[in-house]
């Protein structure tokens, strides 16, 4: 691969909404195994870490320029996975950081024309946009409740079900008889538990902990200065549109369980927030930064709403990044584990566009053909990626999220009905509402 070419180097609630996070960076560091050093490897988890505060430092603090203003944690996209391995092997890592930098300064500029977009996300899109974002996330839980991914030696043993089990019957236990430090925290204290019973069965290795550092510098430009290459720079930026879709239903999410409400202002803050945090991934070498949508399941499930919590969160993050050792130590985390947690999350997040949808009104067909195609498209790609296999890359870029898809469903339709409604005579209209 050219990647390797360009490398120029041999408060408890905190941590329950920072623990998504460590994981993730484990999975996400992956196209960079077989093109780098392991100290290199080590670098990439703590600069993502490190990035990760920074982002979330920049979407809760609000200012004239950025941040959405809500309890949200930002962290590393995997829709950007495939297309950054594919630059890094036609145009060497360092285009990658290019396309990084360019697409979150488009970003930025497109973020006031996006922003405008809040008037076509009514409940009947919303719910349906939050319902989605649950349901096409589950099967990723239940994948890490079974240790992988269907065919992988071990998945599915008895072992890594009880490990999943016990950490869910652990969120329900604390939940129903705890105190209310233990609710908030239920999801920690149940990881923090699995993850030492994995341990007493031998399930977790300790070795990169051994290799890490204990202290290291952040650095920009670590893998060398950035290239622009053109048609990377258009892939991005796809994926960073992609994300601000993604990010538009979280944040009408927690505004709907915080009681906060968000208008086209905090909606082009909040895009430029993650304009800027791309800018400074590029710059620092790591990887582009969404809104994460398990954000939307931990609120309602914690019942932690306050913005002081991720000021401590994205601390914590920053802190982390300045120390290898403790931050490979949390992505040690057991899939079983991590996913009888996130099972819990997902589902309360489409639980939560369900409660969404209920102040939808059913008695007008429009509603019905909306909810019903948006959350069927969005579940059918979940269900059966391979559907969309034979479109243009271009689209399958779009189509291959089943949250994006969705979405485009959800607001397609509504601007459609709405549409028609402007031309059909406004007595046939009223009149078919009173009959409804």
């Amino acid at each position: 691969m050219q990647i390797a070419s360009s490398h120029n180097r041999s408060h408890p609630d905190s941590y329950t909404f920072s623990i998504q996070q460590f994981q993730k960076n484990r999975t996400f560091s992956y196209p960079f195994r077989k093109c780098c050093f392991s100290k290199d490897i080590v670098y990439n988890v703590a600069i993502d870490l490190f990035m990760c505060g920074v982002a979330t430092l920049l979407q809760v603090w609000t200012t004239r320029f950025t941040g959405v203003g809500l309890p949200v944690v930002l962290g590393c996209t995997f829709t950007a996975v495939g297309p950054m391995i594919a630059i890094g092997s036609s145009s060497g890592i360092t285009a990658i950081y290019g396309a990084l930098i360019a697409s979150g300064i488009i970003v930025i500029l497109i973020s006031g024309f996006v922003g405008k977009l809040a008037r076509f996300f009514p409940p009947v899109v919303l719910g349906s946009v939050v319902t989605v974002i649950g349901l096409s996330l589950i099967p990723v839980a239940i994948n890490d409740i079974g240790g992988g991914a269907p065919g992988e030696p071990g998945f599915a043993s008895m072992q890594n079900l009880a490990l999943g089990g016990l950490t869910i019957g652990l969120i329900i236990v604390l939940n129903r008889v705890g105190t209310v430090f233990t609710r908030a925290a239920a999801v920690l204290f149940a990881v923090l538990i699995g993850t030492g019973v994995a341990a007493t069965l031998g399930l977790v290795d300790f070795s990169p902990v051994r290799e890490a550092s204990w202290f290291q510098m952040v650095q920009p430009f670590y893998f060398g200065m950035p290239t622009f290459n053109v048609s990377a720079i258009l892939v991005m930026t796809l994926v960073a549109i992609i994300s601000m879709i993604e990010s538009t239903g979280v944040f009408f999410a927690l505004s709907d369980i915080t009681k906060k409400p968000i208008g086209s202002n905090e909606l082009t803050k909040g895009y430029r927030a993650e304009g800027v945090a791309t800018i400074l991934g590029g710059i620092f070498n790591s990887f582009p930064y969404t809104t994460f949508s398990q954000n939307v399941g931990l609120v309602q499930l914690s019942g932690v709403k306050s913005r002081r919590v991720i000021f401590w969160t994205s601390g914590l993050l920053i802190l982390l990044g300045f120390l290898p050792k403790v931050a490979t130590f949390t992505t040690l985390i057991p899939k079983p584990v991590l996913g009888g947690a996130m099972l819990v999350m997902f589902g309360t997040v489409a639980a939560s566009g369900i409660r969404i949808l209920s102040e939808v009104d059913f008695s007008k067909n429009e509603n019905l053909v909306t909810i019903a195609l948006s959350i069927g498209i969005g579940l059918g790609i979940t269900a059966n990626p391979g559907i969309v296999a034979n479109m243009p890359e271009p689209i399958q870029l779009f189509t291959d999220s089943a949250i994006v898809a969705g979405s485009f469903t959800a607001l397609f339709l509504n601007g459609f009905f709405r549409l028609v409604d402007r031309f059909r005579p406004v007595e046939v209209v009223a009149e078919e509402r009173q009959v409804s």
